[in-house]
């Protein structure tokens, strides 16, 4: 352990004095004490105070530090430590500490604490000489640059640490530098395929490293190493346990999982409302428009949190309009504000604004930025409590009020365009910006959900937000990837940004479909290569958490891609309308996320953890418990033609290409398109065209599939198709509640549980439990029976709300 000389002269022993119960081993020059405390103990090792406290049998908080008395309050946990069943055994060497999930010993020589399950099968230690302190001012803080390093096996795959633009599914030998920046959200979090999981409490910038020499968090500033240990024994145990610690997640609105236009940005009103009314016209589904950025006016009003903008002449009448063509609109609100808006001024008056450079730089709406007119626009302090109550106060009078339904929160990192570490010595109601740096997003996104929350519980809270740290999943927050620039290869490396996202506890995630930016396209909606690729982002898109378009460059609406009959907008339309007849779906399954801490995307790994060649595949991902998803990630329709010495793209859709699937083996597997059924443990060849991305679906499956719509709530659900993938026994559980409010939290939905028993030959629906204003008294199921030859027959039941079952 790295501590100076003078440091270890002045720490004392006191913590020890008084104990309710203390043991000392004479046997080592050293001797070393320990007092047990009720849920856990501190042991000082090598003038390093070390407490181990037990939030539930089987998870853990670690800190070290050389500081008597280390304690914070943590900005992420809101779970508090539980009174735990344990034992404590003393050998010469360790100190062990078990419960009935969990064991751990620490090593009286070296400190290094090992992780065991009560049975000694051995999960995680620590590295000897694995924990560093350097001393570091921060401000007029005398503390600590702080790391702790561990030892993993050699073919461990780990997973985690947020929205990363690095295309890898396991993150073992990477060097990752966690400051949360525009494309790239960190969650100091990873979990193994082991079934264990680390939280690195720390929110100042931190480097992440694995390589040879260990596993390692290194962070700048932390007056004590501060840890969270937990243990599951699967994936979505573990991701159980960190929202357990953490924070559970909240329903979102039905609306919410519909499709979503938008894009930057939309100059006015009229044309807003235009999109909308287009979609209408066409009959192609759409739930949610946004309206980006400068509805305030200018940069100097920047985010005022009002309509200055003349071509937003009456916002009242445009939220109305929106409303009217049974569409819903989330709006533009910033961490910034311009120093003529009336935030900016009251906010400034109680010291409350951070002073480094932020996005825009310039006053004027000009690329690059004119400094000569320098913007003079400021992030606000969101650590502040009083800050976050002036921030909703203006909110809520300037928008909330006017019927806006949900919140697109950009810039909650914040932008910060100057890399010069002194920009990290502002000061912060928490202290300095460098030591909460990372927990921005975490502190702005939540300042909105409690203010919204407290107001009313008739309308759910939906945040679309570019940043997340550990334990925002409680704030009602769908987290995009930020402004991505257009590639294949940015396409693919959304799958495994989006999972790893997931696997750190956070469900809800999405990117732009299309990319944001089209640097590499500069011919833009007129490249068939650029065509293409949108096609299957937007297919990618279907089975996010949110499906959503939008970008910069060029407009995104599925009328800008041709015409009914184009093969680009047949492709667009047919997933969109896919979309919304999986909404019993993914609605039933937001609910398993709310109350089962489940995940919407998955991992193979998560479900297939005991087949290896799960634990690396970065471009596949199950979409629920039921559908595996393998995004065509690579150019297959268009080639190069050279004419008068200038290549151009053509689109070429004669030749059907192929994608290349991985079915894991545990499993049979149905070609969601044909009922083919295949056996898993095998890698295939999918034909792809151009409206077709390779679709399996799990034997045992039961698939709730919607009617079709033009929004989510158009048609209720009082008939419904019911596929049943037989080969193996399986359930489902319709979920269905108001669609929107709080009333769920009271008990007010339903369950109808569907079980398909192989054997039998026979579907049970149960009797369906519980009731909410508005719930359908009976309705009709068209059960659909797949069989092993991929051939379906089809059984009409009536369903009264009473057990009946059905056979094929």
């Amino acid at each position: 352990m790295n501590v100076s000389a003078e440091m270890k002269n002045i720490i004392g022993i006191s913590l020890l004095l008084g104990s309710l119960f203390s043991c000392s081993n004479s046997n080592f020059e050293n001797s070393v004490t320990y007092v047990k405390i009720d849920s856990g103990l501190k042991v000082n090792i090598d003038s390093t105070n070390v407490e181990i406290r037990f939030y539930s049998p089987s998870i853990v908080r670690i800190t070290k530090s050389p500081e008597e008395n280390y304690d914070k309050e943590s900005l992420s946990v809101v779970k508090k430590p539980e009174a735990v069943a344990y034992e404590v055994e003393e050998s010469d060497n360790t100190i062990s500490l078990v419960t009935e999930e969990l064991a751990l010993s620490i090593d009286k020589n070296t400190g290094a604490i090992s992780y065991s399950l009560p049975d000694g099968n051995k999960i995680l230690k620590e590295k000897e000489s694995g924990v560093t302190f350097e001393p570091f001012l921060d401000l007029d803080d005398s503390t600590y640059s702080v790391g702790q390093a561990f030892t993993l096996d050699a073919e461990e795959a780990i997973y985690g640490l947020g929205i990363l633009q690095n295309g890898k599914m396991s993150q073992r030998n990477q060097v990752v530098r966690m400051v949360q920046n525009n494309t790239w959200d960190f969650v100091p979090f990873f979990q193994s395929v082991k079934g264990y999981g680390i939280f690195w409490d720390n929110y100042s910038p931190t480097v992440f490293k694995d390589d040879q020499d260990g596993t390692q968090f290194q962070s700048e500033v932390g007056h004590g190493i501060d840890y969270y240990f937990m243990y599951g024994g699967s994936a979505d145990a573990v991701v159980a346990e960190m929202r357990d610690l953490t924070g559970q997640a909240p329903m979102f609105p039905l609306w919410t999982y519909g499709f979503w236009q938008s894009k930057e940005r939309y100059k006015s009103q009229k044309e807003t409302i235009g999109v909308v009314k287009k979609y209408r016209e066409l009959g192609v589904p759409i739930d949610g428009i946004i309206q980006d950025w400068q509805y305030w006016g200018d940069n100097y009003h920047w985010n005022a949190m009002n309509f200055l903008n003349p071509n937003f002449p009456n916002p009242q009448e445009f939220i109305n309009q929106v409303h009217d063509q049974n569409a819903h609109i989330i709006i533009s609100i910033w961490s910034s504000f311009g120093p003529e808006t009336k935030p900016f001024q009251e906010l400034k008056a109680n010291d409350m604004l951070l002073d480094f450079p932020t996005w825009p730089l310039s006053g004027k709406d000009t690329w690059p930025p004119d400094m000569n007119y320098p913007s003079g626009v400021q992030v606000y302090d969101a650590y502040d409590p009083a800050a976050r109550d002036i921030y909703w106060k203006y909110l809520d009078n300037g928008l909330f009020t006017l019927g806006i339904d949900g919140w697109w929160m950009d810039s909650t990192e914040p932008d910060h365009l100057n890399a010069k570490d002194e920009d990290l010595n502002n000061d912060t109601y928490l202290g300095s910006f460098r030591k909460v740096r990372n927990a921005y997003p975490l502190m702005s996104v939540g300042g909105v959900y409690d203010h919204q929350r407290e107001k009313t519980s008739d309308k759910r809270v939906f945040i679309l937000t570019r940043s997340a740290f550990a334990g925002q999943q409680r704030y009602a927050a769908n987290t995009w990837s930020g402004d991505v620039v257009a590639s294949w290869s940015a396409l693919r490396n959304q799958i495994s940004a989006g999972l790893n996202f997931s696997l750190t506890g956070i469900p809800y995630f999405n990117s732009d479909i299309g990319g944001f930016f089209l640097w590499d396209f500069p011919k833009k909606l007129e490249d068939p290569e650029y065509r293409e690729l949108y096609a299957r982002w937007l297919e990618f898109g279907a089975f996010c958490p949110m499906m959503r378009s939008h970008g910069a460059d060029a407009p995104r609406e599925i009328y800008q891609f041709g015409k009914k009959g184009d093969e680009i907008y047949n492709a667009i339309e047919k997933f969109i309308k896919l979309r919304y007849s999986l909404l019993p779906y993914i609605y039933s399954t937001s609910w398993k996320v709310t109350s089962e801490q489940y995940s919407m995307m998955r991992a193979l790994s998560m479900d297939f953890v005991s087949d290896p060649k799960t634990h690396d595949i970065n471009d596949q991902f199950l979409f629920g418990s039921s559908i595996m998803v393998a995004p065509v990630t690579q150019p297959m329709y268009f080639r190069e033609v050279i004419a008068n010495g200038d290549t151009t793209n053509v689109e070429d859709f004669e030749a059907v290409k192929a994608k290349e699937v991985y079915l894991p083996k545990g499993s049979d597997w149905y070609d969601f398109w044909t009922n083919e059924k295949l056996d898993g443990g095998q890698m295939i060849s999918k034909k792809s065209p151009i409206d077709i991305i390779p679709l399996y679906i799990k034997s045992g499956s039961i698939l709730p599939i919607g009617p079709d719509v033009q929004y989510a709530e158009e048609k209720d659900w009082s008939e419904l198709e019911i596929r049943i993938y037989t080969g193996t026994d399986g359930t489902f559980e319709l979920y269905e509640d108001e669609n929107d409010s709080y009333n769920y939290e009271k008990g007010a939905y339903s369950i109808t549980r569907f079980a398909w028993i192989q054997n039998e030959k026979q579907l049970t629906i149960d009797k369906r439990e519980g009731s909410f204003s508005g719930m359908l008294e009976d309705r009709i199921f068209n059960v659909t029976f797949i069989n092993d030859h991929g051939k379906s027959v089809s059984k009409t039941v009536k369903y009264e709300g009473e057990q009946i079952t059905v056979k094929p």
